[in-house]
């Protein structure tokens, strides 16, 4: 029995010494950490979703307590956080833009001509190394990587292809901008109300062609509001929405493919 006792004697006083030391060594060594950071940390809302250009909110929090960025910047928190934030950091929330994803393109199944049947991974980021499964090669493939990267449930795929964004949820982290292969998801102010549905670059005959809802460079929108609205490669392109009084709203509107408009028509008609 001894002859076991000792290794395990030793053993056991072995582990002790070094746990010992490495307690000894974390009290030495370790970083007092700002206690205003956990209090910022515990003010956000947890998303870790990068949204504020940060690996995660302790990233923020911390950046946020050194002043190398503004209470308000955490899209997911709003103004509720940021004015917590700054509360209780004794500092200026700063103005709270809130904003929402946004698809720019209404290419869904009726619209949009199929290059043919697409057998390969049921993924926009798959499909679109080979082309993609529509003719347009700007509009929305329609697999929902978008979707799969929204974070908050925030998105669905309708029935007729197409990404829909749920406003009321969206907390404009842009995963679903990353997600996209195409870059016809934006993040705008919610008080934008008028856009552009469609991003093709392709001649007016060639976008009309492969979609009946295809920006088709009619130039209709641009002569009816001069100053907010412009033509840049075959695609209208909206440069100041304050200068878009509701007359040259509804003249907008006469576009022949409704490739322009009002997001929530609503609003202008109370």
């Amino acid at each position: 029995m001894m002859n076991i006792a000792i290794p395990i004697l030793t053993m056991a006083a072995l582990g002790f010494f070094f746990a010992l030391g490495l307690a000894v060594a974390y009290q030495k060594l370790k970083v007092e950490e700002d206690p205003k950071i956990e209090m910022v940390f515990e003010l956000l809302p947890m998303a870790n979703c990068g949204a504020c250009g940060f690996s995660g909110c302790h990233a923020f929090a911390v950046a946020v307590v050194k002043g190398e960025v503004e209470p308000n910047g955490c899209p997911v928190g709003g103004e509720e956080v940021a004015t917590n934030i700054a509360d209780a950091l004794g500092l200026s929330a700063g103005e709270v833009i809130r904003k929402v994803a946004r698809v720019h393109c209404r290419g869904n199944r009726e619209a949009a001509k199929t290059r043919g049947q697409y057998l390969g991974i049921p993924s926009c980021a798959a499909s679109h190394l080979v082309g993609g499964n529509k003719q347009c090669s700007f509009g929305c493939m329609g697999f929902g990587d978008c979707v799969d990267a929204c974070l908050f449930d925030a998105m669905y795929m309708g029935n007729d292809g197409l990404p829909v964004i749920l406003e009321e949820k969206c907390s404009a982290c842009g995963k679903c901008v990353d997600a996209c292969p195409r870059g016809i998801i934006e993040l705008h102010p919610i008080a934008q109300n008028i856009m552009v549905f469609c991003q093709s670059l392709d001649s007016g005959k060639t976008a009309r062609k492969v979609c009946k809802n295809a920006c088709i460079a009619c130039g209709i929108c641009v002569r009816a509001c001069p100053e907010g609205i412009i033509m840049e490669d075959n695609l209208a392109k909206i440069t100041d929405q304050t200068k878009i009084s509701p007359e040259q709203i509804t003249a907008i509107e006469k576009c022949p493919t409704k490739a322009i408009g009002r997001i929530h028509k609503e609003e202008y008609e109370r």
